[in-house]
């Protein structure tokens, strides 16, 4: 069979196109592909060189707008006039003007504790805090309530006593459930136990010694306690009659052997003491009149309070902003009210002495968070920045000396560490969109609680930085404390001088007055009196005129 081999030849336009390499696909594809059609290209290195050169620049005025012309210092005056009445201006400058302040005082720092630079550059690359949120527990019932009070189990950590209320006055929704829950935070569907009290319950607290028993206040006045071997029903309700007149804000046990005692604050100006043996009536009662005549009509209203078993005193937080010093031994003394820390402006929502301290504590009020010392009475030692929104709560961590925590009414959990900033929180973190009114940290550890007004309770976990003591922590602490007492105590001098010398300089401006008002009561009399001479000289004259005339007319 004969096979033919020859080629066949034909015209075609025939298009060629330079099509670099991809390195994506030769990576990919790991293969090397050549063509016939790809230019010849060279590679050449070559040396360069330059000269550094240090010179200056002359600097002129600008970022001024087009419209502004520089060199008119009245144009120019007007807009920098202007400019600065803008408020975002202010809020810039005044934003620019905190962080340059902050660097100054720590450059200042440096500067007197060169040892310490190094060391602190290692600390703050160490200390990361951080925080999640790890679960919920929401109110079960359909119309949502505040969850006003939280309360860890002294022994199991697994549970939580959340009491809910409505604190708006006059406005609670007509289907409003009154009851209040223990939870099992492991279990967070529903409920571990209900307690069923007559009115909404506004605070709720576990007791140290028999940890199946809580007391309660609520929204009524009444007192009450709960057994949770016994059920939902409260065990014992405090008489109408004996209790308070306004809604109870805090309900504290006292540290005794047989753990029977406690005592409650309310708006209404009082502090009654309780032993739930007899709830008929409290055994002591506290009238918080700054006068000391027991009138209820002046009397603070308290918002909250607290109770160290080691210190003589307890503190109650008040409406008008003030922090009332009270005798806990009302049988032994004639003066219940040992003194006031004034300072805010609004009603203290927290107070809590510092578990390492104690005669340090914290106030959470109005837009801040101020440290107090016993020793010091006209201002606090150390104070956050004021916020743009309320503050409603705080507490100490119970791990770390230096650490507080705080909650606002925008939703946000701020965490403060007093050894590294001040005025501003370590961490912000945004929980929820609505106001949060409770938290507590758990003793163990850095488990923190927030309660929010629609009734939910988050859990977050703290990083282990913020739970950890650390290295002299407790000895920087105290430093700190007594660091700035001293400095207020100096301040406080200086102010009474500066008082008192205002004082002398009205008493002796007093005395010149008097001394002035003689002269012109002497000026005055004098004047009158020459007046007085000169009317009668003239008068005098008169008289010879007239009888001259007289005399002259008969002849």
């Amino acid at each position: 069979m004969d096979i033919d081999h020859s080629c066949d030849f034909s015209e075609s336009a025939v298009e060629h196109e330079d099509i670099p390499p991809d390195p994506a696909l030769q990576e990919i594809c790991g293969s090397e592909v050549n063509t016939e059609l790809s230019k010849d290209m060279t590679e050449v290195s070559t040396m360069t060189s330059f000269e550094k050169v240090s010179q200056g620049i002359n600097h002129v005025e600008g970022g001024w707008a087009k419209m502004i012309n520089a060199d008119d210092t009245e144009v120019t005056a007007r807009y920098k006039k202007k400019y600065l009445k803008d408020e975002h201006c202010q809020h810039t400058i005044m934003e620019t003007a905190s962080v340059m302040e902050h660097c100054n005082q720590c450059k200042e720092a440096e500067d007197c504790f060169p040892d310490l630079k190094d060391e602190k550059v290692v600390q703050e690359m160490e200390y990361e805090p951080a925080s999640r949120i790890i679960s919920m527990l929401r109110d079960p019932n359909k119309v949502k309530r505040t969850a006003t009070s939280l309360s860890w189990h002294p022994l199991d950590y697994h549970k939580l006593a959340v009491a809910y209320s409505c604190l708006e006055f006059q406005r609670a929704p007509k289907n409003m459930s009154f009851d209040s829950y223990i939870w099992n935070i492991e279990i967070c569907n529903k409920p571990e136990m209900t307690l069923k009290p007559i009115s909404p319950l506004v605070c709720l607290e576990y007791n140290h010694k028999d940890t199946h028993i809580l007391i309660g206040g609520s929204y009524n006045g009444q007192i009450g306690y709960w057994d949770t071997r016994s059920g939902s029903q409260p065990v014992q309700m405090s008489a109408t009659e004996h209790s308070h007149k306004d809604p109870v804000y805090k309900v504290i046990w006292l540290q005794t052997k047989i753990g029977t005692e406690t005592f409650s604050a309310s708006t209404d100006g009082q502090v009654l003491f309780w032993d739930i043996r007899n709830m008929n009536e409290p055994t002591k009662r506290l009238v918080l009149d700054p006068s000391k005549k027991g009138n209820r009509e002046n009397a603070f209203g308290a918002v909250s309070m607290e109770f160290e078993n080691s210190m003589a005193k307890f503190l109650v937080g008040t409406e008008q902003g003030l922090v009332v010093s009270c005798n806990r031994k009302l049988e032994t003394t004639d003066d219940p009210i040992v003194c006031m820390y004034s300072g805010h402006h609004g009603p203290i929502y927290a107070l809590q002495r510092n578990p390492f301290f104690p005669k340090n504590f914290l106030t959470v009020a109005d837009w801040t968070a101020r440290i107090w010392s016993e020793d010091i009475k006209e201002s606090s030692i150390i104070s956050s920045k004021y916020h743009m929104t309320y503050l409603l709560d705080g507490c100490w961590s119970p791990v770390r000396p230096s650490v507080f925590f705080t909650v606002k009414m925008d939703g946000t959990l701020d965490v403060w560490d007093i050894l590294f900033k001040e005025k501003d929180p370590i961490l912000s973190l945004k929980v929820c969109d609505e106001a949060l009114y409770s938290i507590r940290v758990r003793d163990k550890d850095s488990m923190v609680c927030c309660g929010s007004q629609l009734g939910t309770v988050r859990l977050l976990k703290m990083s282990p930085d913020l739970c950890t003591l650390q290295k002299n922590e407790k000895a920087l602490v105290s430093e700190m404390f007594e660091r700035e007492t001293k400095r207020e105590k100096i301040l406080e001098g200086q102010y009474r001088e500066r008082h008192q010398m205002k004082h002398s300089t009205s008493v002796e401006d007093e005395g010149g007055k008097d001394d002035m008002e003689e002269l012109l009561a002497c000026t005055e009399s004098e004047f009158f009196e020459t007046v007085e001479a000169e009317k009668k000289k003239i008068e005098d004259k008169e008289k010879e005129r007239r009888k001259v005339v007289c005399v002259k007319a008969s002849k």
